[in-house]
């Protein structure tokens, strides 16, 4: 069963950062191509960035180069750095794990952006 658990979500000041985590289980990790998408309330769920099993990047336009997508596949695990954060990166972050038809969610980190 595909496990796909995120952490490192929490309350930051404008211009901060914040290193978010997920950790997968339950499927050969380094064939997966894993992405951070972020929802806010109301809102449609954004890609934010995406890292192919080869190690390609995307991100979101709004990403404008303060996030930065990583993967170690030893420990199957992805990481999303975020600097220069502002108010409206504040939303619920998701872990997702994609290879063919299957695609696997986590149950999401809340990042706010607040002073």
């Amino acid at each position: 069963q595909v496990q796909l658990v995120e952490s490192g979500g929490g309350l930051v000041q404008p211009g901060g950062s914040l290193r978010l985590s997920c950790a997968a289980s339950g499927i050969i990790f380094k064939l997966y191509n894993m992405g951070w998408y972020r929802q806010a309330p109301g809102k449609q769920r954004d890609l934010v960035a995406s890292i192919t099993s080869g190690g390609s990047t995307n991100y979101g336009d709004f990403v404008k180069g303060r996030f930065t997508i990583s993967r170690d596949n030893a420990k199957k695990m992805v990481f999303l750095q975020m600097n220069s954060l502002n108010s409206e990166d504040t939303a619920v972050y998701y872990c997702n794990a994609a290879v063919g038809a299957r695609n696997s969610w986590g149950q999401g980190t809340q990042v706010t952006v607040s002073s």
